[in-house]
């Protein structure tokens, strides 16, 4: 009789849900990037993986597949309406993407302010170089002669960038896109393809120490909300704005760089789900382990909220409409090839 009675409490222990099998248990999250092997999205994607597990019950595995395309814009579309919405797909893509579709962008099938924002492992600032042997030393030679820029798609940072300048500083970048990813971009600068290209600084400290060490690049202008402290003495697309309009349009471009290296998951996740995926990225930011791994890479990890990340998304997508127009106006008013 007392066997039956503990054998029934057991039962009805196991079958409660504080003894019910994790979701993730068993299962495999794929974190999607829209950049290609080896930039500092894929690479800080790959640590990611390899710790953010350890913070989620059930333990899942966790894979990075690459999706480059489109200016970053394939990978955007796939999160939206394709990727699997039970939290088994998360994906980290090009903090332009807000912005490209505040401008209209080409190729934009998702709305970003219906993404579950996760977080994001820091701002960054984009900034843009010519190779040493172009002989451009400074801003105000890049308005005299031109400059072939090497660029993936239209909705990347990479692009927007240098649109914006050539439109509202003078500068006469000639836009050279479709290169698969931001590394075939590289390739093509140190070839002699192209001349010069927009980068996030953090990508040249982590992979491309040399550039600067070796003096082969020369940077004339950066985008964020401040500057950098490795680079002190370049200023900010803001502060060369030469009217207060103008400062808007690029406050409203530096809205991206502000986002830095965002991760979200597709419209739709359960709550319960998106809780556990937000709190274990928040977890890993903070994780010893994780960020001693990240320093070895050369990644700077400043993470910021999922709270404050949509915030921000928000903040891009619902901009005053004129100073969106004027922005899409000025870029469409620019040449490229």
């Amino acid at each position: 009789m007392i066997r039956c009675l503990v054998s029934g409490v057991l039962a009805v222990l196991l079958a409660s849900p504080t003894h019910a099998q994790p979701f993730y248990e068993g299962r495999t999250i794929t974190i999607v990037t829209s950049t290609g092997v080896g930039g500092t999205y894929d690479v800080t994607a790959r640590l990611l993986s390899r710790h953010m597990p350890r913070f989620i019950p059930g333990r899942p595995n966790m894979v990075v597949q690459n999706m480059p395309g489109g200016g970053n814009v394939l990978a955007t579309n796939f999160m939206y309406s394709i990727a699997p919405k039970d939290g088994t797909s998360i994906a980290t893509v090009h903090n332009a993407m807000p912005l490209h579709q505040v401008l209209g962008g080409q190729g934009v099938r998702f709305d970003a302010t219906k993404f579950e924002w996760i977080g994001s492992s820091g701002a960054e600032n984009e900034v843009i170089l010519v190779w040493h042997t172009v002989g451009i030393r400074t801003l105000d030679e890049a308005k005299k002669r031109e400059i072939i820029l090497g660029g993936t798609g239209a909705g990347s940072g990479i692009v927007i960038i240098p649109r914006l300048m050539n439109a509202l500083l003078g500068t006469r970048f000639k836009i050279v896109t479709g290169y698969k990813s931001s590394e075939d971009v590289n390739i093509a600068l140190q070839r002699g393809e192209v001349e010069a290209r927009a980068f996030s600084l953090i990508s040249i400290t982590a992979q491309r120490g040399d550039w600067l060490r070796d003096k082969k690049i020369t940077i004339l202008a950066q985008v964020g909300a401040k500057r950098a402290h490795e680079i002190p003495d370049i200023p900010l697309v803001t502060e060369l704005a030469r009217t207060e309009e103008h400062r808007q349009i690029f406050r409203l471009m530096s809205a991206a760089s502000g986002l830095g290296r965002p991760y979200l998951a597709p419209p739709g996740v359960p709550a319960d789900r998106l809780a556990i995926l937000r709190g274990a990225f928040a977890a890993t930011m903070k994780d010893k382990a994780f960020l001693a791994e990240a320093e070895k890479l050369n990644l700077d990890i400043d993470p910021i909220s999922a709270a404050d990340v949509t915030q921000l998304v928000l903040d891009t997508v619902n901009a005053p409409p004129s100073i969106v127009a004027k922005a899409k106006a000025a870029i469409e008013g620019t040449a490229d090839r």
